[in-house]
């Protein structure tokens, strides 16, 4: 068994069809353990992949941790096991604490974002020296890379790293409903607000892979024109220092759950 997943929400699912679907992992590699014996059976079932008990996990190559960060210090002891590598995509959970709860150090820490449903997830890694040495590294840079672009940085961006990227599609999904909502301000059916909005932050990402932001603002904003009016009062009503606060207070959770640990 090549990878065992300790939890399947959302992210976990999303990982686990990326892997299939690319063909980095087979149905028979994969196992699921769940919340309960019948949401692993159910979980099994709708992959083709093995429905495991906790005890299990010790026969896999590596266990994907997809839990909540509170749940992890009383499931820890179960699931310790020393000829196993583990790779967290808790937030908060920085690889120290995975490394003394798990009674070893082949721990990888990885922060993926919801665009993995997708496959245009931007996931972190990061991971102690055995982890690297036993591969482990190797193989989650390997299994992320079928749902996204994969970024090896140092841990002590991880906070930073995940009040950005991972916690942006909420930031930019606030920003779509509010254009939206302006639109229908100003008359425009909401269906066709909606689809204008979530078109225009589609499109303008895609733009930005090519160029600056100010750029591509400069490229939009003519003299005298709509435009530059609409970002004079975006800047009376200090947008730039909103998303600033976000991203401090999201890093600031992040600090504090790892120190829950």
């Amino acid at each position: 068994m090549r990878l065992a997943f300790l939890g399947l929400g959302k992210m976990g699912r999303s990982i686990l069809k990326g892997a299939l679907e690319r063909g980095f992992l087979r149905p028979e590699e994969v196992g699921v353990v769940g919340r309960t014996p019948e949401r692993t059976r159910e979980l099994a079932e709708a992959f083709g992949i093995r429905p495991l008990q906790v005890k299990d996990l010790a026969r896999a190559e590596r266990v994907l941790l997809a839990v909540q960060p509170r749940d992890f210090p009383h499931l820890a002891p179960e699931i310790a096991f020393p000829q196993v590598g583990y790779i967290s995509i808790m937030a908060g959970v920085s690889t120290a604490v995975l490394a003394r709860r798990l009674d070893t150090r082949r721990v990888v820490r990885a922060m993926p974002n919801l665009a993995a449903v997708i496959g245009e997830s931007s996931t972190a890694l990061t991971a102690l020296r055995e982890a690297k040495e036993a591969g482990d590294l190797d193989f989650a840079r390997a299994l992320f890379a079928t749902v996204g672009d994969v970024y090896e940085i140092p841990e002590h961006l991880f906070d930073p790293f995940t009040a950005m990227s991972a916690s942006a599609p909420a930031y930019l999904a606030v920003v779509a409903e509010a254009l939206a909502d302006a639109g229908v301000k100003m008359g425009m059916p909401r269906a066709l607000a909606l689809r204008l909005a979530a078109e225009a932050l589609a499109a303008t990402g895609e733009l930005l892979k090519t160029r600056h932001p100010a750029q591509l603002k400069d490229e939009v904003a003519s003299p005298g024109g709509t435009t530059i009016h609409g970002l004079h009062a975006l800047e009376a009503r200090a947008l730039r220092a909103a998303f600033f606060e976000a991203v401090e207070a999201a890093t600031r959770r992040g600090h504090e759950l790892g120190e829950a640990e």
